[in-house]
């Protein structure tokens, strides 16, 4: 086997075990409120417009392919329906993880990684502080509460984005449209969303922390670690989507027939 490969093997069991480590821990309630606090700033609204601007223009693209469509088939009431459930199932929850996993991950990975190499994690230890109450619990705590809210707030923009464009280059009245959402999504839609959101904030977080403490090699492993979090972050999430999406929606559908 490559010797790349099996190192990124044992960094991702180490993840697997972190991860493990940091729920034992929540479970402890050990916090620092104030680690916490400043980790969900950085998450929340300091990523809040690249979030909100990649929604817009997701949602803006997906109408413009959904619209020419469905209007060649006289279908252009169930636009609105149609990109909401794509929002909200998929695109939503997914994309908004991917950027808080190339900002944040990528930066959680970039800070930890820097305190490993300067040896600050061994002096985190000579202090009697524990690295993951200290480091990762917030860290994992701000990702796993702001990025269901970050998800929320760009499903709510992307279909904004769309009721713009169905309106205004395809003649779709904006009754039709609302009223098209209202009959095809359920709460269940909308509780599916979250329950990702919350999972990919685990991950971006734990792999990220992880990499990090994992980070041997100077500056160069530096820079090594956060690329390879942001890519393993990236493919943990595409995976992990797969999985959930299937568990919670395999069967047939029922929104295009209500």
């Amino acid at each position: 086997m490559n010797s790349g490969i099996r190192l990124w093997l044992q960094r991702l069991t180490a993840a697997a075990f972190l991860g493990g480590q940091t729920i034992v821990h929540l479970l402890k309630a050990k916090i620092n409120r104030r680690n916490t606090m400043e980790q969900m700033a950085a998450v929340g609204p300091d990523s809040l417009w690249i979030a909100l601007v990649t929604a817009a223009f997701v949602g803006m693209v997906f109408t413009i392919q959904v619209a020419r469509e469905f209007l060649d088939f006289g279908a252009g009431q169930a636009v609105g329906g149609v990109l909401a459930l794509a929002l909200a199932r998929e695109l939503a929850p997914v994309l908004t993880a991917v950027v808080i996993a190339g900002r944040v991950g990528s930066a959680f990975a970039a800070e930890i990684g820097t305190m490993r190499v300067t040896e600050q994690i061994d002096a985190l230890y000579v202090l009697k502080t524990d690295p993951i109450d200290y480091l990762v619990v917030p860290r994992v705590i701000a990702c796993c509460l702001m990025l269901p809210i970050l998800t929320l707030l760009s499903l709510v923009v992307g279909i904004t984005g769309g009721l713009i464009i169905s309106s205004n280059l395809y003649g779709i009245s904006q009754v039709v449209f609302l009223d098209s959402i209202r009959n095809f999504m359920q709460i269940w839609d909308l509780l599916s969303a979250l329950f990702k959101a919350v999972v990919f904030g685990g991950l971006v977080a734990v792999i990220g922390c992880s990499w990090g403490l994992t980070t041997t090699g100077g500056a160069k492993g530096v820079g090594q670690s956060t690329t390879t979090a942001v890519v393993t972050a990236l493919l943990a999430i595409f995976v992990t989507n797969f999985f959930l999406s299937w568990l919670m929606f395999q069967g047939p559908g029922s929104a295009l027939t209500n």
